[in-house]
This record gives C-alpha cells, structure tokens and sequence, in this order.
C-alpha cells in the first residue's frame, strides 16, 4: 500500500507524536476494506505509540464500511475516515494522527481558543473526492477543530466510494459539508469561514479587532501571485506592509498541473500556494485573511491614507494600496446555470468529475482548459460531449488531436448553449442552438462543466477605478491606476496575457511603483479619520 520512500517518510513524522492513538477500522470482506486494513496494519507498525483494532461488525449502523477512526487518547478526540485516505488526503489522514498524537496545530493561539469555547455538538461530515485539491483544506480544518473540542467530530467520506449516499443526498459538487445531519457549505471554506458560520458572534469580533489596527504604508488586496509577490517586495523594503485577501493563493488552488512555471518541471496549484504563502510568512506582513473588500475610498488629498471598506463593516487605511483580486471563472448566464449551480453545473472538472463515474456530461468550451477537462472526465464518465460556440476549437492542436481520438468525446461546433435544464433537484440536460443551421438540439445529460475563460474580480471598483470595456484594471507601466496611491497587478488588470508568472512579474513592478510613490508623496500632517 505504501511504498519505502513514503513509510520513511511517515516514520519520521510518526516520532513526532507524544500521547497514544488508537486507529480502529470497520471492515468487511470487500477489496476495499482489505485495502484500508494493509494501510491501517503499515502505519501501526511505524510507531509504538499507535494501537490497532479491527471491527468487522459495526454495532453503530452510522459507521461507514469502510472507514478508519482516529482517536485521541488524550484528549478524546475522534476523526473518522470513510475510504481509503489517499491521494490529496493522504496529508489529512497524517495530520489526524499527528494532532491526535499531541503534535503542536499551526493555528493561532486566539483560533484555538475560539474553537474551544464553542458549544453544542457538532457533527461535520465532509464529502469529498480522491481528485479534488481543494478538499483537503476542508476536510483537515474540520479534523482540526475535532482535535481541539471534543465536542466536535467529523468524518471524511469518498462520495465516489460511498455512491448511494451522495445519490440519496443529492451531492453533485464537492467538497461539500455537512452539520448535524443538514447542509451546511459547499465548495472550498477555510477554517476561519466554518467558525463565522457556527460562532454568530465571530463576524463582529472580527470586525472590531481589524478596526484597531494602525493605517500601513502598503496594503495588498489579494493574496494570489501578483499579491503575494507585492507584499513580499513591499516588506523587502522595510515599509510597514499587510495583506487582506479572501481566500490565500486566488485561482492558482484551483489549477491541477503547472508546467510553464520557469525553473520548475511540474508542479501542482496548492502546492505552488502553500511554498508562496511560507515565503510571505517569512517577512514581517501582516496577512488578513478571509476578508472581503466592499469599497476603496479615495484620500482627500495626496499623501493622506486611502480608506478600504471591507464586508464585514470594518475599515482599513494605508497610504498605498495595491489591488491584485484575480480573476473568477466566467459563467454563460443563461437559464439554470445559478438553479443548478452544485447540482449538476460544475467548474472544476478534477474536483467534482468523480461525482459523474458512469454518466454523460457536456463540457462548454473548447479552449484548452475545455478540451483538458473533456480528456479529464472522458476517463471517468460514459460520455463526454464539448460545446463550442465558434466554428472551430482554440485549443492547441496536440489537445484537439488527443480529443479527437477519444471515442467517448464527441465536439460540437458552431453550439451556442440556450438552458440548462433538470428536474428541480439535479441537472438532466441541455439545450444549444445551431448557430449554422439555426436549428434546436437537447442533450441529456448528469452534468455540465463551464470552462470558458475568466472574468476579472473588480466589480467593486466600478465608478472609483479606470476600468477596460471587459472589466479590467488600466494602469500605467509602474502599475499606477487612476486613483493616486492605488496600483493594481495580475489578471484583475488589462495585462493581455494571464499566467502565474506575468502576475508575479507585475506584482514586484507594481510594488515598486508603489515605493517609488511614497518616497516621493509627502507623509500628510493631517490626522485621517475613518469614513463614516
């Protein structure tokens, strides 16, 4: 099951457990159950601190066959597996034994003590794909909130081995959440987003902590590779600088393969954006996460602070501020795309392409993101049909030839997509229109996966910032926007090409930009009040 570079591996970070754990696996006589057995028996025997126990009869109908849990002898804690954790959660199922084993968890001291002061029960189930990279930000948040309040249990459940339950529950997106039996959040959510959901007064403490902070020098707004790389040129700089962003690392977390990244062969999104956030982290930058912003507010004059509202109501000031917000997958705004959005219209074909195993899907778009994704899930379900509005594709040639080999994809020009259409619960086809022939056509169908480009996230910029005709940031080569002391860098601007690389580029110029403005803008005597 595992192999000897990967038992070194886990050896050596098993010695660092302090307290016993005990796995206990509920199994039967399937080939599943006798995969989860080998692992559970290879990983007790890398530790003494680690007991196993078989059960192969559950006298709990809730316990899932197969599944593993992690219990914490010390702190009676339990984390359960349902499946195999491996895969993207392979690093889940080692960071549960870790923190079940007294192993120090990385979250703030505040965190922790918010989490320990929740009450209640609560029961999380989290549903998830072997496939899926954003899952196990999910799944290992809510193990740690299991570690620290026993209070608190959770369990991991491969929707693709667990299939009639994600039927009965109508689960067509993951990772998709549950607590207490009821539906609680769907798509990627970090631990500070589950805590605002289960803490009602979470959001307004929130608030009034970010309220007392004293106006930077250099705010970020954006914590992808643009963001990231201004804020860490910014601090290289000695400036007092800080980072607000909703989610660290923007669309790169959603990107499964990154091969054009100079000095890297290939690499994977949450990688690149775990080594990103770690060399932010090495500088002294305030980072606030996820936190929205609702408004800029221009000084009232030079050299005075620039006022960012956020969502929550607090405010924020800083004498520069660059915007690097991204982009966000572009929807085809027509009917039943918002309906059935989760329940059958999906934008991550890794993530969710494992819910579809057996079923016919339709993919819009016939770039290469939507030819990768047609090739994707034409190894995981029956049938595979593309979209495209145009009268030929656009993705590269190499793509379309290895499409066209396929024999369970079939591409579709001149389509231009009319209604998605389903049964009030779940998608069940699609309608297009010929735009050649002007004739009417209706695929059924599971799912739909929207992969037609992005969209830039600056609509609350509108009326405040100089904006292209598609919704992009203008700036000047520094990265200078219209309003004096804003810069802005990445895919949120008019860059004309929008890779990883170009971002960080343009981050570092911007944030130079941004230097070269405050040393030469007079620091304002005059005392700046928040907005009212």
């Amino acid at each position: 099951m595992l192999d000897a570079n990967l038992k070194t591996q886990l050896t050596q970070y098993l010695q660092q457990l302090k307290t016993a754990v005990e796995l206990t696996i509920f199994i039967d006589n399937s080939a599943k159950s006798t995969e989860l057995k080998q692992l559970a028996q290879e990983i007790a025997q890398l530790s003494s601190l680690i007991t196993l126990t078989t059960s192969e009869a559950a006298s709990d109908e809730q316990i899932r066959i197969p599944s593993m849990r992690v219990h914490s002898v010390a702190n009676n804690s339990n984390m359960h597996f349902a499946g195999i954790p491996m895969g993207h959660e392979f690093t889940s199922l080692v960071l549960a034994l870790l923190h079940s084993g007294g192993h120090p968890i990385k979250l703030s001291a505040e965190t922790i003590e918010q989490v320990k002061n929740l009450s209640g029960h609560f029961q999380f189930e989290s549903y998830i794909s072997l496939s899926c990279q954003n899952c196990p930000e999910v799944v290992q948040a809510l193990n740690m909130m299991a570690a620290i309040n026993p209070n608190i249990s959770h369990t991991m459940i491969d929707g693709a081995l667990f299939n009639d339950e994600v039927e009965q529950r109508n689960i067509l997106a993951v990772p998709s959440v549950y607590l207490n039996g009821k539906p609680f959040a769907q798509g990627r959510v970090t631990l500070n987003d589950i805590l605002t959901k289960v803490d009602v007064n979470a959001k307004q403490r929130q608030a009034e902590q970010l309220e007392q902070k004293t106006p930077f020098d250099f705010l970020v707004v954006g914590g992808g590779p643009a963001g990231a790389s201004a804020a860490i040129y910014s601090a290289r700089k000695g400036i007092k600088t800080a980072l607000v962003a909703d989610r660290f690392g923007g669309q790169v977390q959603d990107t499964m393969a990154i091969e054009n990244f100079i000095s890297v062969k290939a690499t994977e999104g949450p990688k690149l954006v775990a080594s990103l956030e770690e060399h932010v982290k090495d500088y002294d930058i305030d980072i606030i996460n996820n936190q929205r912003v609702k408004k800029i507010i221009e000084a009232q004059a030079i050299g005075e602070l620039i006022t960012i509202e956020l969502e929550s109501g607090a405010q924020l000031q800083s004498r520069s501020v660059l915007i690097a917000t991204g982009a966000s997958w572009r929807e085809i705004n027509v009917p039943g795309e918002q309906t059935y959005r989760g329940k059958g219209v999906a934008y991550c074909p890794h993530c969710d392409g494992p819910l579809f195993k057996g079923k016919s899907v339709a993919v819009i778009g016939g770039g290469n993101s939507g030819i990768e994704a047609a090739i994707d899930l034409a190894g995981i379900v029956e049938h595979v049909t593309v979209l495209e509005f145009d009268e030929k594709l656009r993705a590269d040639a190499v793509l379309q030839d290895k499409a066209n080999k396929m024999p369970n994809i079939t591409i579709v020009t001149h389509a231009q997509t009319t209604e998605i259409v389903g049964n009030g619960k779940r998608v069940s086809g699609l309608n297009y229109t010929c735009r050649k022939t002007k004739t009417d056509h209706h695929i059924a169908l599971a799912g739909v996966f929207v992969q037609i480009g992005l969209v830039p996230n600056s609509q609350f910029l509108q009326g405040d910032v100089e904006l292209s005709a598609q919704g992009e940031i203008i700036t000047q080569m520094n990265g200078q926007t219209s309003m004096p002391g804003v810069f802005a860098a990445g895919d949120v601007t008019h860059s004309p090409y929008k890779q990883i690389i170009i971002a960080m580029g343009s981050g570092a110029n911007a944030a130079l930009g941004a230097f070269d403005y405050l040393i030469r803008t007079p620091q304002s005597t005059k005392q700046s009040s928040k907005a009212a």
